[in-house]
């Protein structure tokens, strides 16, 4: 198996992981839920799978975006809920949820948010539950014609979870973030786009091209920069004027010493074309 450390112009690093597929070529990683049978339902292997990946990602500076799919017609159709059901007689059952939710958050799905590094959610077919919640994690979703979303929690009595109550009405408002999660309706990919929960729908045979065509324009850009804009704009709901005046000057300080701004910048004195241009 190659390392991780895959330059640009190499062969790929290909990974069988538990329910999943890693495969890294020219700066892209691309996760693939590998569990078609049950249209790629969220098990305890695959939240397993996220953390490998991930801290392959954060230690590997040549990966410059990750791309998150699935296999056989289905982003992730939402938690395992034939599992809930064989715990739910369980001693303590309440508590052990509530632990794994907790471990959930703290152990990657802040990460999977944080990562510095652009996310793409190539979604096709259901993404459902937590696979919604999932691909709201992504900075851009791209979805098939056929992508079909639901905030389905409350069809089972449940309440949203994987970051939906902080990301919904982060996204769309609060006002369609309780009429997604209060119906559980369903809805197809052209209206998430018109919502801006989807930043472009494609033909079946264009998605995944798309998301690759879009995660390379995305890695020649500066990996330094592009991650400190995610991390401000991720906390602008958070933080108040003063406090992202201060984030604001020390980012800009950081990326103003940066190798990409030194060559961008002479290129522009020289009239020369940018480094980074989305033309």
């Amino acid at each position: 198996m190659r390392s991780a450390d895959t330059p640009e112009g190499a062969a790929p690093l290909e990974r069988t992981l538990r329910e999943s597929s890693l495969r890294v070529r020219d700066g892209i990683a691309e996760l693939s839920h590998q569990r078609p049978a049950v249209r790629n339902v969220m098990s305890l292997e695959l939240r397993a799978d996220y953390i490998e990946v991930l801290e392959l990602v954060e230690r590997t500076p040549e990966v410059r975006v990750l791309i998150l799919t699935g296999s056989g017609g289905s982003f992730c159709a939402g938690g395992d809920v034939k599992a809930m059901l064989s715990r739910a007689s369980e001693p303590g059952v309440a508590a052990a949820t509530r632990q794994r939710l907790l471990a959930v958050h703290r152990g990657w799905l802040d990460r999977l948010r944080s990562l510095d590094v652009p996310v793409i959610a190539a979604v096709d077919g259901a993404a459902y539950g937590a696979g919604l919640s999932l691909s709201l994690m992504a900075d851009f979703v791209l979805a098939f014609t056929r992508a079909d979303f639901c905030c389905a929690f409350a069809r089972i009595g449940a309440v949203p979870d994987f970051g939906a109550f902080y990301m919904l009405p982060r996204l769309l408002g609060l006002a369609r973030a309780k009429e997604l999660a209060m119906t559980a309706r369903r809805f197809g990919a052209e209206e998430a786009r018109a919502m801006g929960m989807v930043h472009a729908v494609h033909a079946p045979e264009d998605l995944l091209p798309a998301a690759h065509a879009l995660a390379a324009r995305l890695a020649r850009g500066p990996r330094e920069a592009l991650g400190m804009i995610k991390s401000s704009l991720n906390r602008s709901f958070d933080v108040d004027y003063q406090t992202m005046g201060e984030i604001e000057a020390h980012q800009q300080a950081v990326a103003l010493t940066t190798a990409f701004h030194a060559e961008a910048a002479a290129r522009f004195a020289n009239r020369q074309p940018p480094l980074y241009d989305w033309g």
